[in-house]
């Protein structure tokens, strides 16, 4: 775990960067151009190359070195912001639209490469923890990242901002590249001749031999629309409450968020490392619907006090549901995780960008609590059916169904690839 630890060094780097890089990227955009509707097709652009990204990035993981590919995305994106830096003034708003595929798309491959990797990297038995520290790591590069852009825009400027995102990326880079880690099983180091089997994974394939995957992917697209409603939703509220400091409302909700996503990873390392289990479906179905909850209640107008508790409630549920996600997939066979993961990214991105574009046009005519109620609200909903249907399989199966199911489910991918 030590090489790994500095590996979530590096990742947090760079996801700073990244956020970074999202606060100052489209702020700049609507400066250079003047124009609302650039800065959103910007944001459309990144998206939809994220969403296409996915089922690239899910080939490309299969069949090649994973560690390469992820020091290549830090690279690619470095030279991106540093071509942007370095380009005359007249030619910046046309080269942004360039660097929106090049962060979309690298930013993709980078974490589908990396979740991939990670049951080689420290081991089977240690990817609840593995995954724990990754997700504290990036709830603290978010807060830092969100919080230091406005700062580092008004008193540095934007080549500034593009420099340092610049150098988180090649930091990153650099992290890896030096780090001693395997990223793929020793049976898939083979090359071409490995992804034979994998070129016959499809979803469809998937759907037929491992449902309960297919189900958890779909939850996590439908809370890919329940982020985006109260992301676009937080700052209008905020506004409603503080209308002369609407960002104090935003801070305390994202500070809270990233607390109970650290809360989180540490209860579930403890619990795992004490019973030596697992959580599994049901565990992430609960606390998706716990999450979505907590979300709901932040915007009904309660005093601030219960509402930054729900808010902590919310972002340990949040962080629990990643973490026992991640874990989930990573027990599918190295040669199809790639894959696995990849519709993943996809399914979770398309919600969010689909998301963003609804949730926009129902705030318009209806309040935030409304718009975040009725996407939460679906997820709740698609949540309650999982667990319904995960008890009736367990009922059926009788006592320990779903570790039993967990086992067989990577057993018939295995085969069928």
């Amino acid at each position: 775990m030590r090489h790994f630890r500095l590996l979530v060094l590096g990742n947090g780097i760079s996801a700073y960067g990244s956020y970074l890089n999202m606060v100052a990227l489209n702020v700049f955009v609507y400066d250079a151009t003047g124009s609302a509707l650039a800065a959103g097709l910007f944001m459309a652009v990144r998206l939809a190359t994220s969403v296409v990204s996915g089922w690239v990035s899910g080939r490309l993981v299969s069949a090649h070195d994973r560690k390469r590919l992820m020091v290549g995305a830090d690279l690619c994106q470095a030279a991106a912001l540093l071509t942007l830096l370095l380009a005359p003034d007249g030619m910046r708003t046309g080269l942004l639209y360039a660097l929106a595929v090049v962060t979309g798309g690298c930013s993709t491959l980078s974490q589908v490469a990396l979740r991939s990797s990670i049951p080689e990297i420290v081991g089977a038995e240690h990817r609840v923890r593995a995954n724990g520290l990754l997700v504290t790591g990036r709830s603290l590069a978010m807060i830092a990242g969100f919080a230091s852009s406005g700062l580092v825009v008004a008193q540095l400027g934007y080549s500034a901002a593009f420099a340092l995102d610049a150098a988180t990326f090649l930091v990153s880079a650099t992290v890896l590249f030096l780090l001693p880690v395997r990223t793929k099983a020793a049976a898939a180091d083979g090359g071409p001749a490995e992804t034979s089997g994998a070129v016959r994974w499809t979803a469809r394939m998937l759907l037929g031999t491992a449902p309960v995957l297919m189900a958890m992917i779909a939850v996590r697209a439908v809370d890919g629309l329940g982020s985006s409603s109260h992301n676009v939703a937080l700052p209008i509220y905020s506004s409603s409450l503080d209308p002369d400091h609407p960002a104090t409302f935003i801070s305390q909700f994202w500070a809270t968020w990233a607390i109970g996503n650290i809360v989180a990873q540490q209860v579930i390392g403890r619990v795992t490392k004490k019973t030596g289990r697992t959580p599994g479906e049901r565990a992430f179905a609960l606390g998706a619907c716990v999450m979505s909850a907590g979300f709901i209640v932040v915007f009904c107008g309660l005093p601030t006090a219960p509402a930054v508790l729900a808010a902590l409630v919310a972002g340990a549920a949040d962080g629990f549901t990643e973490i026992v996600y991640v874990s989930r997939l990573q027990t599918a066979p190295d040669d199809q995780r790639g894959r696995l993961f990849g519709l993943s990214a996809s399914a979770e991105n398309t919600g969010f960008g689909l998301g963003m574009l609804v949730s926009g046009a129902l705030l318009e005519k209806f309040s935030p609590l409304h718009v975040v109620a009725a996407f939460h609200g679906l997820a709740i909903a698609l949540c309650l059916a999982l667990l319904l249907s995960l008890l009736r399989r367990g009922g059926a199966r009788g006592p320990g169904a779903e570790e039993r199911a967990d086992r067989d489910t990577s057993t018939v991918v295995k085969g069928r690839g």
